[in-house]
């Protein structure tokens, strides 16, 4: 790999994604901005989300605090607290809502776009008022200023899963279960209720609380924000499935993939691709180099002096690693069977014979976390976490 920086393209891989309606498996559902306040309790929509009384009481909250910003924000209504990071393409920042006081994450894009293209986006981004979901992070408002537009959303104090992961090294498995159970069912909210794909699944995009919530962001809903944006998606190519890589029809299992990359990466602390050798098995779990075996008898990388990381490949060696090499998994033994098989249903490499979302509501490991709702064991984890220094 030492010429990585230097190679081609073998593949003509493309690092631009396409565009949201192109060989897709489903389109948004129409932008109106209906239930701008949130939807009546007693409507149907909000039945169907079978709460717990917890979850319903927590979604109460949130529509009574929505209302409180509702009419429309700008620029002036907002004082910033301090930036949170970076998400795709713009800065995410702690706000404040100076009239009600509601603290806000706000996510600031810069577009050098025609006003009409900026319209268009903040009306296709209306649609982010009918998504209702204790599994979906809340949506407030969006709007421009110049050049800039800003998504203005729920704060989740506990941050992303990336960035919790720089902090805990690596997720237990029963937490992951926990993270599991929350994605599985946003990702099927998005799908069965908006017919929206989330597109960018990823640990960044997964968002945690102090409350124990657990919430995707991010999601695909603007088409039109997507191709303005497209050329700064090159780093979040390396969670994208092996036929989004190459062109090929984009379905709810893509979503799959990357959700089963992500459990990896949460589960050894790095990304998985390239694979993990023995001796970064063995260092990891304190275990020795020939207990490590991987599930379909697949082979471990043998250990190297000097091991390939994904930070040390070029992107196209790394996309192409995706496509041609065997697809990651976890080992035996050091995780349940159940897990195993779940990440590894998750990450085949066909998506034909990839599990889909009702496959894995199916699944023994789903099954084993599906009734922990409210489980304080996670709330007091992730507090435990944002105590820590870093």
């Amino acid at each position: 790999m030492s010429g990585a920086g230097r190679r081609r393209n073998p593949l003509n891989l493309s690092i631009v994604p396409p565009t949201v309606n192109e060989n897709d498996e489903t389109e948004p559902a129409p932008a109106v901005r209906e239930e701008a306040e949130g939807p009546s309790l007693d409507s149907e929509r909000f039945q169907r989300l079978e709460l717990t009384e917890p979850q319903r009481q927590r979604m109460i909250d949130w529509f009574n605090e929505k209302r409180q910003v509702s009419g429309g924000l700008n620029e002036e209504m907002l004082e910033k607290i301090c930036d949170l990071g970076h998400g795709n393409g713009g800065v995410v920042s702690k706000v404040r809502h100076k009239r009600s006081n509601t603290i806000m994450a706000r996510k600031l894009v810069h577009l050098e776009v025609k006003a009409a293209v900026r319209n268009q986006i903040l009306k296709e981004l209306e649609v982010l008022h009918r998504c209702n979901s204790p599994y979906i992070v809340g949506f407030y408002d969006a709007f421009t200023d110049q050049n800039d537009i800003s998504i203005c959303m729920e704060y989740m104090d506990g941050l992303s899963l990336d960035i919790v992961l720089k902090k805990v090294g690596r997720i237990e498995e029963p937490l992951i279960g926990r993270i599991s159970i929350a994605v599985v069912r946003g990702l099927t909210y998005l799908k069965d209720e908006l017919r929206i794909l989330h597109r960018d699944v990823k640990p960044s995009n997964i968002l945690v609380n102090t409350k124990g919530e657990i919430k995707l962001c991010d999601f695909g809903v603007s088409g039109m924000l997507i191709d303005s944006m497209a050329n700064s998606f090159v780093g979040t190519r390396s969670y994208m499935a092996p036929e989004r890589l190459t062109g090929s029809r984009y379905s709810v299992e893509s979503d799959v993939w990357s959700f089963g990359l992500s459990l990896i990466e949460l589960a050894v602390g790095r990304f998985p691709v390239p694979a993990l050798t023995r001796q970064e098995y063995a260092a990891l779990f304190n275990v020795p180099e020939d207990g490590i075996e991987l599930a379909d008898g697949r082979e471990v990388p043998s250990s190297v002096q000097t091991p390939v990381t994904a930070s040390s490949m070029s992107i196209f060696d790394l996309l192409e690693y995706i496509v041609s090499e065997p697809p990651p998994t976890l080992p035996l033994k050091l995780f349940s069977n159940e897990f195993v098989d779940f990440v590894t249903s998750s990450t085949k490499k066909l998506p034909t014979e990839r599990a889909n979302l009702k496959t894995l509501a199916l699944h023994p490991f789903y099954k084993m976390y599906a009734e922990v709702e409210d489980s304080p064991m996670f709330a007091s984890w992730v507090q435990k976490v944002m105590e820590q220094e870093g």
